[in-house]
C-alpha cells in the first residue's frame, strides 16, 4: 500500500516514519529543497511535559488585552479586524471551560512522546544535539506562581513528576542564573529535555530515504483532490499553517491560525546555561542544543502569515538573555521566525477527513509541535492501520 505525507516538518517526517515501519510504500511532498525548513526549523528547542498547560484562560484574554499597544509584550495582537482571527478568539474563549482536562491530555500525549523520540534516536542512531537536564521554570509574579501550583497538581495526575523550589535551589540548579530581585521560586523536573528540531528532522529524512525507501518530492501541493488524484492511498496533511487551506480544496473546515514566534540562536554563548528554562513574567524559554549554541525563543503575535522578522521583537529577547545571563556572550546571534499552527482549543487535529476517506490531519499543534508530534505520528498511523483492517 502507497501512502503520501504532505509537509516535511517535525510532524510529517515522524509521520512518514511510523508510516514506512508499518509496511507502506512513503511519498514525502514538500514546497522546500530540504525538510524542516518552515516552522521545524529554529523553534524553541524543549519537549517539554512540563509546559503542557493550554492557553485558554481568563487570565490569557486579560494579559492580551493589556499587552494591545505594547511594541515588545510577550503577546502582540494584530487589531485589524479579520473574520478568521476574531472567529478564532471567540472559540478559544468557549474552551476556557475545557482547559484543565485538555492540559491533562496534553501533558500525557508529551510524556509519551518523549519516550518515542528516545526510541527512534536509539534505533535509528541519529543525533540531535540532545541534552537532559530537565526544565526550571522561574516566577516572580505571586499570582501566576500561584497558578503553576495549581497546574503542578494537573501534571501530577498526568504522570509528570515536577516539584516546586526556592530561590536559592533555581540557583542550584543553573549556577548561570542571575535571578530577579523578585524571584519567589520555580518547578523544576529533570525528564524533560532540549534538542535540535531541525537536526533531528534531517537526519531523519536521510534515514527514511537509505533504509526505509522513502521517496522526498519537492513540490506544492495546492488542492488535495487534484494535485493528488492519481494516489489511491492514504494521504496524511502534515502541512502546518497552510493545512486549513489545504482542507478547504476538500470541504473540510480546520480551525487553525497563525502564530508568529520568534528565537534566537546564540553561539559560542560563553557562560549560559545547561538547564532548559522558561522565565513565566517574560514568557521566555532557553535551550541548550550541544557545546556552542543556546536557542532562546518566546512571544506570540497573532499577525495573520506575516513572517518578517521585526528587530523591536527580537531585542527583547537579546536583552533578557544578558540580564539574566550576566555571562553569555551575545556577539553572535542569529534571528528567525515562525508560524505556529494554533488551534483554539491548543490541542493538535489528529483525525479522519469528514469529506474523503483516504485524507486524514496531523496537524494543528501550535508551540508543541516538537513536544507532541511523534506521539500524534503514531496515533494517525494507528487509525490509518485500523481503517484499512476494517475495510
Amino acid at each position: 500500500m502507497k501512502a503520501v505525507v504532505v509537509g516535511a516538518g517535525i510532524t510529517g517526517v515522524t509521520t512518514a516514519y511510523y508510516l514506512a515501519k508499518a509496511g507502506y510504500e512513503v511519498k514525502i511532498y514538500d514546497a522546500r529543497k530540504y525538510p524542516a525548513m518552515a516552522t521545524s526549523y529554529a523553534n524553541g528547542g524543549q519537549l517539554s511535559a512540563s509546559n503542557a498547560e493550554v492557553w485558554n484562560s481568563w487570565r490569557s484574554v486579560y494579559k492580551g488585552a493589556k499587552w494591545l499597544f505594547k511594541a515588545d509584550a510577550p503577546l502582540k495582537i494584530n487589531p485589524f479586524p479579520k473574520l478568521d482571527k476574531y472567529s478564532w478568539f471567540f472559540k478559544f474563549i468557549r474552551e476556557i471551560p475545557n482547559a484543565e482536562l485538555n492540559t491533562q491530555k496534553t501533558c500525557e500525549m508529551a510524556l509519551s512522546a518523549h519516550t518515542l523520540y528516545k526510541k527512534i534516536a536509539e534505533e535509528e542512531d541519529i543525533e540531535f544535539d540532545k541534552v537532559e537536564k530537565g526544565i526550571l521554570h522561574i516566577y516572580t509574579d505571586k499570582a501566576e506562581f500561584d497558578n503553576a501550583k495549581r497546574v503542578n497538581k494537573i501534571y501530577q495526575r498526568a504522570g509528570l513528576n515536577r516539584w516546586q523550589v526556592s530561590p536559592q535551589e533555581c540557583l542550584d540548579i543553573e549556577p548561570a542564573l542571575v535571578p530577579p530581585p523578585t524571584l519567589l521560586g520555580g518547578f523544576y523536573n529533570d525528564t524533560d529535555f532540549t534538542g535540535d528540531i531541525h537536526k533531528f528532522c534531517v537526519e531523519l529524512e536521510k534515514v527514511l530515504e537509505t533504509k526505509y525507501g522513502v521517496e522526498y518530492i519537492r513540490c506544492t501541493v495546492k488542492d488535495l483532490r487534484e494535485d493528488l488524484r492519481e494516489h489511491r492511498g492514504p494521504v496524511v496533511v502534515c502541512a502546518g499553517v497552510d493545512s486549513r487551506q489545504l482542507a478547504k480544496t476538500i470541504g473540510d473546515d480546520l480551525p487553525i491560525y497563525p502564530v508568529k514566534g520568534y528565537s534566537i540562536t546564540i553561539h559560542n554563548p560563553g557562560v549560559a546555561p545547561w538547564t532548559s528554562m522558561l522565565d513565566d513574567e517574560a514568557k521566555i524559554v532557553t535551550a541548550r542544543l550541544g557545546e556552542d549554541r543556546l536557542r532562546v525563543a518566546g512571544t506570540a503575535e497573532f499577525n495573520g502569515y506575516n513572517t518578517d522578522i521585526i528587530q523591536k521583537r527580537i531585542k527583547p529577547l537579546v536583552d533578557w538573555s544578558n540580564r539574566i545571563f550576566p555571562g553569555i556572550c551575545t556577539e553572535n546571534v542569529t534571528p528567525w521566525a515562525g508560524l505556529r499552527p494554533m488551534t483554539p482549543n491548543m490541542m493538535p487535529i489528529v483525525m479522519q477527513s469528514k469529506s474523503s476517506q483516504r485524507i486524514f490531519y496531523n496537524t494543528g499543534h501550535g508551540h508543541l509541535g516538537w513536544t507532541l508530534s511523534a506521539f500524534t505520528a503514531r496515533e494517525i498511523v494507528n487509525k490509518i492501520k485500523n481503517r484499512k483492517e476494517r475495510n
